[in-house]
């Protein structure tokens, strides 16, 4: 496919019109999405499967075949689908809008559909200029990650088709930075959501009753305040990342049906998102026991169950860790490791004993990921190819 600009490159085209298929959170439909890649396997000559996890949620699979296919393959991933937006933008975030200097807006551009257009100009280059690489190569395609991917990553790990990828190592997203560094993510933080519900006396809002669920409410909110505060302290006075340390936030608050009744019950909701050395059994215990002390009529529910993440070894002791270190020293790439802060599908993968590394080659960049106007200029777009040619490459003849 040739650029409808002559002075664009055309990788940046195909990216831009990537960006322009809406495939929005909530109520993705998916089908122009798989259409489009469709398109980019026949234009590289390659086959496309697409399994769905549930009625609308496929994951589609790109196969390259390496000269020794029996080798544990090489899976390079990415999802399709991206966050919502709101009226804040200064561009259409679904135009891909290009303005002079070369900033490509639109949502998806970092967050994370740059990375899966690289990863398929990456293995064009390496069919245009005829190189046999030895391990196969599967490009891979998810939904719903950005809700938590329960029938998209989740859900494929699971599968016999997932198992027949053969997969030795793998490749997920990282964050943009905006220095010259370029983060490396080895693991990622449990995220640990709860809600706490306290029941208490109800009646009339002018009488000061005992045993209220405003009062258990203010205990169990100023403990997990607390505990923020700590951890907040811990990561200004240190030389920890955002990743080192648990953060807790309070993200919603339920309850009450009129102004002058005191209510019988009140909820209070938080995002964890737990670091990895933080013992999950002990801490479930600590949060009861505040419940307890609350007062009676205090209870815990705790969303999903929290899985403790085996991190991927960043040492000697991984091959899959060295050919990329080295690939990296060689385009003298200052590289940061640290552990991922919110959740990707890195996690399912790593779960069952794959190891990966999450990275998005966009240094010299505003992290935007979720945020209005997003963007990626296209020179660090267009670097990005370079920079994953060598990486895969690399990682091919582990």
């Amino acid at each position: 496919m040739a650029s409808a600009n002559p002075l664009e490159h055309e990788s940046v085209t195909i990216f831009r019109e990537y960006l322009r298929i809406p495939t929005v959170q909530p109520n993705v439909d998916y089908s122009e999405c798989i259409r489009f890649l469709e398109r980019q396997a026949q234009r590289l000559g390659l086959p496309l499967k697409v399994y769905y996890m549930a009625p609308g949620k496929p994951i589609a699979i790109i196969t390259w075949v390496g000269q020794k296919s029996e080798l544990p393959s090489i899976l390079l991933t990415s999802h399709m689908d991206v966050v919502p937006v709101y009226l804040k933008w200064t561009h259409d975030p679904f135009f891909a809008y290009k303005d002079e200097s070369g900033n490509i807006y639109a949502r998806g551009a970092q967050d994370m559909k740059c990375v899966g257009i690289q990863y398929l100009e990456t293995i064009r280059k390496y069919i245009t200029e005829n190189l046999k690489l030895k391990r196969t190569i599967h490009i891979c395609f998810t939904p719903d990650e950005e809700i938590g991917s329960k029938f998209g990553m989740a859900k494929f790990v699971t599968t016999r088709e997932f198992a027949e990828l053969n997969i030795g190592f793998a490749l997920d997203e990282g964050i943009a930075t905006p220095n010259e560094v370029f983060d490396v993510y080895y693991c990622e933080r449990t995220s640990w959501y709860l809600i706490i519900t306290c029941t208490g006396q109800t009646g009339h809002g002018s009488i000061l009753h005992e045993n209220t669920a405003g009062e258990k409410l203010q205990y169990i909110i100023n403990k997990f305040m607390n505990w923020r505060e700590y951890e907040k302290n811990k990561l200004k006075n240190s030389d920890l990342e955002l990743g080192d340390v648990t953060t807790i936030n309070l993200t919603m608050i339920n309850g009450g049906c009129q102004i002058n009744v005191v209510p019988t019950e009140l909820s209070v909701t938080f995002d964890i998102r737990l670091a990895i050395d933080i013992d999950i059994e002990k801490m479930k215990e600590t949060v009861q026991e505040w419940c307890r002390n609350a007062g009676p009529g205090v209870y815990v529910k705790f969303k999903d169950n929290p899985i403790r993440l085996k991190p991927t070894k960043i040492d000697n002791s991984n091959p899959w860790w060295i050919a990329f270190k080295n690939e990296c020293d060689k385009m003298d790439m200052k590289i940061n490791t640290c552990i991922f802060p919110a959740g990707t599908d890195s996690k399912f993968i790593r779960n069952i004993g794959i190891p990966v590394l999450g990275f998005s080659p966009m240094n010299q960049t505003k992290t935007l990921l979720h945020d209005h106007n997003e963007f990626l200029n296209e020179k660090t777009f267009i670097r990005g190819l370079d920079i994953y040619y060598n990486i895969i490459k690399g990682l091919t003849s582990v």
